[in-house]
């Protein structure tokens, strides 16, 4: 952790961050499948109802909110004549085909009594990883949120494969959240907080705050909370810290309290943010970019990129590993291979090879007329992000 993000820390208190969350001016909410589905399947019409009135109240009172939405799987279950959640691929997309449009239409119907419309936007892992698809997804929300419209995301699992796939909407919402430079992200499911044990035990106390990583070292997260979907209390932790990590707080409580989690009241856990923002550029690099390959650095390589946040050089680098192109994004890793940074590689990996542990200007001769040569930086600074 960086020196910065304590003493920032410090000068915030839990009110704080909840007039933090309640006073955003943009907000994603996520919300999981067993919050507004049926455990026989469908939608629950009151509890997507319930949700959608909060939603809509802070649109009405200026603030915009991008809703994450789990449940077209769960949704599609009842229409297909299924009576558990399918563990297949393609039975998987066939009640996510089967589930979204009904989805879509209860909550077409809910925001409309508040005079609001909604817009769908599916999103699969390759158009984060994209650079140019994650361009196109952020100017879309943009100009959502420019005309009123309620944003309601959700992974397109009717087409995503097992490669593709985010694995579960928490990390999406955080994706998400970086991708609208969200004020604050809100995740809803079943678990009202995170707890020092498992909230059915006696004893066990919740948890108000996580000012990092370091207070939960003590606490087994994997048994705080129920599987929600496909995603437990460790992905809804993972989630938070990545968005926490980018400079915005943080709100894990149950879908059933999401009023007062929009309004500032003292429920749930609280995430704080443990880094300030960063450009768009870098948050797509540091997480949504995908990692093609790894470059071990010497010590004085790790302390150029990390500490003075210079470009990587060709003598910096010991160790390749992977296949990658030029333009792919690559773990930049210390010696013991801990990835201290990641960036943009301006080599393929057959071709840096034989410049390894070589210096610059002694690689001038092999520069092309194009500047494409040997003689260039291997990840430029303005390519490049501290983890």
């Amino acid at each position: 952790m960086y020196g910065y993000a304590s003493e920032w820390i410090s000068m915030l208190n839990v009110n704080d961050l909840r007039q933090s969350v309640s006073g955003a001016h943009r907000v994603v909410v996520k919300v999981g499948s067993s919050s507004i589905t049926l455990p026989e399947g469908g939608v629950d019409g009151f509890r997507l109802q319930s949700l959608s009135t909060a939603i809509a109240k802070k649109w009405q009172a200026g603030t915009q909110v991008i809703l994450v939405s789990s449940g077209a799987i769960a949704a599609g279950m009842l229409a297909l004549g299924l009576e558990r959640r399918p563990k297949d691929l393609a039975t998987q997309q066939a009640a996510a085909s089967a589930g979204q449009g009904s989805l879509m239409a209860t909550y077409t119907q809910a925001f409309s009594a508040f005079g609001l419309n909604v817009g769908q936007v599916l999103l699969t892992a390759d158009d984060m990883h994209r650079r140019s698809h994650y361009v196109n997804a952020s100017r879309t929300l943009e100009r959502l949120l420019e005309l009123e419209v309620v944003p309601v995301i959700n992974e397109n699992d009717t087409v995503a494969t097992d490669e593709i796939r985010f694995g579960d909407n928490d990390r999406l919402a955080a994706l998400v959240a970086q991708l609208v430079d969200a004020d604050a992200l809100v995740l809803l499911s079943d678990v009202d907080a995170l707890y020092d044990g498992h909230p059915s035990k006696p004893g066990t106390s919740r948890i108000p705050l996580v000012k990092d990583a370091d207070d939960l070292i003590d606490i087994d997260i994997a048994t705080t909370g129920s599987n929600v979907g496909t995603g437990g209390m460790v992905t809804k932790v993972g989630a938070a810290s990545m968005a926490a990590a980018e400079g915005i707080p943080v709100l894990l409580t149950s879908a059933t309290q999401v009023h007062e989690a929009l309004t500032g009241e003292d429920v749930g856990t609280l995430f704080a943010p443990t880094g300030p923002k960063k450009s768009a550029r870098r948050r797509w690099l540091a997480h949504a970019s995908h990692v093609t390959g790894r470059l071990i650095l010497d010590a004085g390589a790790v302390e150029a990129v990390v500490k003075r946040q210079t470009s990587l050089l060709p003598v910096g680098v010991t160790r390749i590993e992977g296949t990658f192109d030029a333009g792919d994004t690559v773990d930049l890793c210390d010696p013991q291979g801990k990835p201290v940074a990641r960036g943009l590689v301006g080599y393929g990996a057959k071709e840096l090879q034989p410049l390894v542990g070589h210096r610059l200007d002694d690689l001038t001769s092999r520069i092309s007329p194009r500047g494409r040569g040997p003689g260039r930086t291997v990840v430029r600074r303005d390519d490049l992000v501290v983890l």
